[in-house]
């Protein structure tokens, strides 16, 4: 038996500067064009510049560069839940290719890795930071921006399925660390068990952390993590949630428990099922990427 349910968060494309706010109520077809949207101003952002020293092999052996917070608009409001849906094609093509249920293992995780590789890039987009100065190239002098690799990035799969959605996650993100973690959810009472803990005992200060969740159904699993990581030190703004599919009570449990959060999400289904399966979904992603 299918259940429906009501939600209220902020949704945001992440390829254009307008930003909406969901009706409470989703569709049969919740993707961003078929919700009842509400259009709200953006805002520019600002940086935060410090001083650090930079040095080259080539002719130039030092040069002053800026180290800055490459962020994006301001969020609509630093309390509120955003959920992004990106409108990319390959999005679309892939989350398609991963509902069949004709796909095979190999080919279903291969594309629920290349879907992580674009949401994690999406979700990147305005939030790491970068230096910027002067390198020499083969012709001439040329102004540069790099990551900074002196800001910890973190990638914490949850185990299993989160390892194919977050497998090429360290392809997009330089000088990543990954702590992997072990939730199993009970199939009777839909309550998680942390069966494998290798997160930190502390992050380091300022650490951005991407969690990576598939499948985001009643919402107890990726609580269970993101309450680990909390107790660990970051904060609800330095963590982002990667799934592949998403559905209303998980995201009004994280909207109630993380204010300021940000989730990134191939598509959002409207409901879930009494054995706590999104539908339509794409069934158990863990089973269907490793076959077991």
């Amino acid at each position: 038996m299918a259940m429906a349910y009501s939600i209220k968060f902020s949704l945001r494309s992440p390829s254009d500067t307008r930003r909406f706010v969901s009706s409470p109520c989703f569709s049969q077809n919740p993707n961003p064009q078929s919700l009842l949207l509400n259009l709200l101003p953006s805002h520019s952002s600002s940086s935060f510049p410090k001083k650090i020293l930079y040095s080259s092999a080539r002719r130039r052996s030092f040069a002053t560069v800026k180290s800055r917070m490459a962020t994006g608009e301001k969020p609509i409001s630093e309390d509120r839940m955003l959920v992004f849906v990106p409108p990319h094609p390959l999005i679309k093509h892939w989350v398609s290719v991963l509902r069949n249920e004709q796909t095979p293992c190999p080919i279903f995780r291969n594309a629920m890795a290349e879907l992580g590789r674009i949401l994690v890039y999406e979700a990147s987009r305005d939030w790491l930071p970068t230096v910027v100065g002067e390198i020499q190239t083969p012709m001439d002098v040329a102004s540069v921006e790099f990551i900074d690799p002196r800001e910890p990035v973190a990638v914490v799969p949850i185990l299993r399925a989160g390892l194919a959605l977050a497998e090429h996650a360290p392809s997009i993100l330089p000088a990543t660390k990954t702590y992997h973690l072990g939730i199993s959810r009970d199939e009777e009472t839909l309550q998680p068990t942390v069966y494998l803990n290798k997160l930190p005992e502390k992050f380091p200060e300022g650490s951005r952390v991407f969690v990576v969740d598939p499948m985001l159904a009643t919402g107890g699993t990726v609580v269970a993590a993101l309450n680990l990581i909390k107790e660990r030190g970051p904060e609800n703004n330095q963590i982002k949630v990667i799934s592949a599919v998403a559905a209303p009570p998980a995201l009004q449990k994280l909207s109630e428990k993380f204010p300021g959060l940000h989730v990134y999400t191939g598509i959002i289904d409207p409901t879930v099922n009494d054995k706590g399966f999104i539908i339509p979904g794409l069934g158990d992603a863990g089973d269907r990427s490793f076959g077991t």
